[in-house]
């Protein structure tokens, strides 16, 4: 069973050794070579790395990667194993550990993000631009109406998986990237994002964590959570002192 799981990156990074994880420079086209396979070659999204961020990777491994179980994850966080006595860099899942897991379940994701005081789509509202979700809802009505039900269902929880991390079989995958793409292509030509932030403008990225989730629960897809392994210290403070001043102001 060849397995590949791309790893999205920006820069230069310390990378796993074990040739499971394949480093892919995101949004490589017109930069500074890393030394990493870009996301411009074969068929490609590369130029769209600043709205679809870790997607453009994602949209690469699909169209130019022969594997039977993909994965996405990003250069500093990774799907690991419970072995918390161990250094974060010796946690990441293996092989041996994704075809065990895989044998139980349809997709391998992180643990949920709670919101605990405020939904998904509130928390949406809050931290960026409600007519994203809008645009969506309306493309879903046209495309896929089979799953509305779904895609209210998820606005209204208060916690989903995040950073379109996952592993899956190659089947699934390329039903998800099928679908997904169709939806955020078709997003990218009805939104006008000209005067969005540069963080704002990351927003098909934003979507498409919204969207994993509603794939997974229509499709009645079974998955494993896995502890999301982060190599670098997480600034808790700083985000939680964001979350309340978006909060407060209604806005980021």
């Amino acid at each position: 069973m060849e397995m590949k799981i791309v790893v999205a990156t920006h820069k230069r990074y310390r990378m796993p050794e074990d040739p499971l994880y394949l480093p892919v420079h995101a949004g490589h086209k017109g930069k500074e070579d890393l030394g990493y396979i870009g996301d411009d070659t074969g068929e490609n999204i590369s130029e769209k790395n600043p709205t679809f961020c870790e997607l453009t990777c994602l949209y690469w491994q699909w169209k130019n990667v022969d594997a039977d179980v993909y994965g996405l994850c990003h250069y500093r966080r990774y799907l690991g194993n419970r072995r918390w006595w161990k250094p974060r860099e010796q946690r990441l899942l293996n092989e041996e550990e994704i075809r065990q897991l895989l044998q139980h379940c349809d997709m391998i994701l992180p643990h949920k993000r709670h919101y605990w005081i405020e939904t998904r789509e509130s928390q949406y509202a809050h931290a960026h631009h409600i007519e994203d979700l809008r645009c969506v809802e309306a493309i879903l009505s046209e495309r896929y109406p089979d799953y509305l039900p779904e895609w209210k269902w998820m606005l209204k929880t208060r916690s989903g998986h995040i950073c379109n991390m996952f592993i899956t079989r190659r089947e699934l995958f390329d039903s998800y990237c099928t679908w997904l793409f169709d939806i955020l292509l078709e997003a990218e030509r009805r939104l006008d994002i000209s005067a969005y932030s540069e963080k704002d403008r990351r927003v098909f990225g934003y979507i498409s964590e919204r969207l994993l989730d509603v794939w997974i629960r229509h499709n009645g897809l079974r998955y494993t959570e896995t502890p999301m392994i982060n190599l670098e210290r997480q600034h808790w403070l700083r985000k939680g002192t964001a979350f309340i001043r978006r909060k407060i102001r209604g806005g980021a």
